[in-house]
């Protein structure tokens, strides 16, 4: 198993990507804590992984919130005793065209998005550094490298992310902590089922994979950034799209 020994904080971890992520992450032989608002999703799933054996908790938290953030992260830090990944996984959209967007739509999804991943960074990379060992893999998007039309605050955020990323590389790497961006093309959850049918048969011709990514590709994308054998791999952007932006 690749992860064996290793504990690993999946925000988002509650439902999609995250989800099934924290699951790749418990059979790959981590101990796994999931933050996520959505508590009824998150206790149902650390509870289903829990009786197969798993070593998980749930977490409640809004990584917006600093301080939410900074409690979280000392309670895990007091039941698992470390943390060696950390899976930027969430974020949210909150789509339309510029000209319409509201001025707090476009925060909020910078909110989420970037103060987000840096909250949860800055809480954990502490005890990386002491430890001389660290994985950070956080969520870019396709959006964020070739932008997308509806898209301003959460291609915005997702450049952004590329930014962080390449940053902590250089910041963090020198402690022994590498820094990793995925950037997902067009995945099968629940946000793709709210478009059309026939634009989501336009993305597939435009995907020269001819099929939509499913949340099982984004997971071991996460799980490669996370394990030994990427121990050379900083500062990157792993794009799966299906070579769509190739």
């Amino acid at each position: 198993m690749r992860i064996t020994g290793r504990t690993a904080v999946i925000t988002g971890g509650a439902k999609g990507i995250g989800a099934v992520t924290a699951r790749l992450f418990c059979e790959q032989g981590a101990q796994v804590a999931i933050i996520d608002m959505d508590e009824k999703a998150g206790d149902e799933l650390a509870r289903q992984l829990h009786a197969e054996g798993n070593d998980i908790a749930f977490f409640q938290a809004d990584v917006t919130d600093e301080l939410q953030v900074g409690r979280t992260a000392e309670a895990i830090l007091q039941q698992f005793g470390k943390v060696d990944i950390l899976v930027n996984n969430a974020g949210i959209t909150m789509d339309a065209m510029t000209l319409k967007m509201e001025t707090e739509t476009f925060r909020k999804v910078l909110d989420v998005n970037v103060t987000g991943i840096f909250n949860c960074t800055k809480a954990f990379i502490g005890g990386m550094a002491e430890a001389e060992y660290g994985r950070i893999i956080s969520t870019s998007s396709i959006a964020g490298t070739g932008g997308n039309v509806g898209q301003a605050n959460y291609a915005a955020s997702k450049a952004a992310v590329v930014g962080l990323t390449r940053t902590w590389a250089k910041e963090f790497g020198p402690k022994g902590v590498t820094a990793n961006a995925v950037a997902p093309g067009f995945i099968e959850t629940e946000m793709i089922h709210t478009i059309p049918e026939k634009v989501a048969a336009q993305i597939r011709q435009l995907t020269p994979s001819p099929r939509l990514g499913t949340p099982e590709d984004v997971a071991n994308a996460y799980l490669f950034l996370a394990s030994e054998e990427a121990g050379f791999v900083n500062g990157t952007v792993l794009e799966v799209d299906g070579g769509m932006l190739k």
